[in-house]
C-alpha cells in the first residue's frame, strides 16, 4: 500500500495538492488497515487525511535545502530504468 507514497520534497515544479492528499491518503490507509473505512468510520478516516495533508503541506513549506531541485520527468525515467532492470533480471 505505502509504496505509492513518493518523496515530495525537492522537486521542480513544486508537489500540488493533489500529491499532497494523495500521499496523505495512502498514509492513513497504511496505519488503520484499510481502503475503505466503513460508514462508522468514515468521517474519521476522512478527517485524519485532511489533518495529514495539512501537516505535510507545512512541512513541505518549511523544508530548507540547499540541492539543486529534481526534475520530475529525469526522476520518473530513472525509476523506470531501475525497474526494467529489477523485473528484467527476475
Amino acid at each position: 500500500m505505502c509504496r505509492n507514497i513518493r518523496t515530495l520534497h525537492n522537486y521542480e515544479p513544486h508537489a500540488t495538492s493533489e500529491e499532497v492528499h494523495a500521499a496523505a491518503l495512502q498514509y492513513v490507509r497504511k496505519i488503520s488497515g484499510s481502503t475503505r473505512p466503513s460508514k462508522a468510520n468514515e468521517e474519521a478516516f476522512e478527517r485524519a487525511v485532511h489533518e495529514v495533508a495539512h501537516a505535510t503541506q507545512h512541512l513541505l513549506e518549511a523544508l530548507v535545502t540547499h540541492a539543486p531541485a529534481k526534475d520530475r520527468a529525469e526522476e520518473a525515467a530513472k525509476a523506470k530504468a531501475r525497474a526494467a532492470v529489477r523485473f528484467g533480471a527476475a
